[in-house]
């Protein structure tokens, strides 16, 4: 994977690179990044130079809080969570937790978000972090396509430390504040820990058969499949 340095994007990265059997992940073809509420001209004009289409997986309540504007992209927006992000944070839930709760009761949504990426444009996957629902969206889309596991894993585990500083102690003052008992919340917050991920995607294959195993289940036709393989990996 590449990391990119645009002001006004938070880690941001090309994850073209990752190994996929024989071949590669292609590179400009699927960026992931925290939210783009806040581009300037330098943000603006890597999107639109560079991507041809965003995924935004915030629920209702971040996309109105920090609502992205982007003229000549077109944005799909794919809630990931039923419900919203402060209501896990709330209910205290860990990371394991959390990332079942997105394979198990969005799947579809999941398929929604590969089905674009198998389309072939350039494409940016979001949410307000880039952490959680990005990191599982991209690692099943990898996953599918026959990528490295250990690739993937270290790709979600990179966030934890492009994540500003500030905004985890801010994040954790919060928490504290209002949730003093809430052990893992911070947890959920702020980090990515491999194993996590690791886990996720070795119970995918134990119940499923394999990502793409998974996601054919899920809705996703074999014609998308073989089209997300042709698209990500050359």
């Amino acid at each position: 994977m590449i990391l990119l340095d645009v002001p006004g994007i938070t880690n941001l990265r090309d994850v073209g690179g990752i190994p996929a059997g024989a071949s590669r992940i292609r590179e400009g073809v699927l960026f992931r990044s925290g939210n783009l509420a806040h581009v300037g001209p330098d943000a603006h004009s890597f999107l639109t130079e560079r991507v041809a289409r965003v995924v935004d997986l915030r629920d209702d309540t971040e996309a109105s809080a920090e609502p992205c504007a982007l003229p000549g992209l077109r944005i799909d927006r794919i809630p990931l969570f039923a419900g919203s992000v402060a209501s896990f944070l709330l209910g205290d839930v860990s990371l394991a937790g959390l990332y079942r709760h997105i394979v198990e009761d969005g799947a579809d949504r999941i398929v929604r978000v590969v089905r674009i990426l198998s389309a072939g444009e350039p494409t940016l996957v979001h949410c307000t972090l880039g952490k959680d629902r990005t990191g599982v969206s991209v690692a099943l889309a990898l996953a599918a396509v026959g990528a490295d596991r250990e690739a993937i894993v270290e790709d979600y585990a990179l966030t934890a430390s492009q994540l500003p500083e500030s905004r985890n102690r801010a994040i954790a003052k919060w928490l504290e504040e209002r949730l003093p008992i809430a052990h893992d919340a911070i947890a959920v917050a702020t980090q990515s820990p491999a194993p996590v991920m690791r886990d996720l995607l070795k119970g995918i294959d134990e119940q499923h058969g394999s990502a793409a195993d998974y996601l054919l289940a899920s809705g996703l036709t074999r014609a998308e499949l073989e089209a997300l393989g042709t698209s990500l990996v050359g």
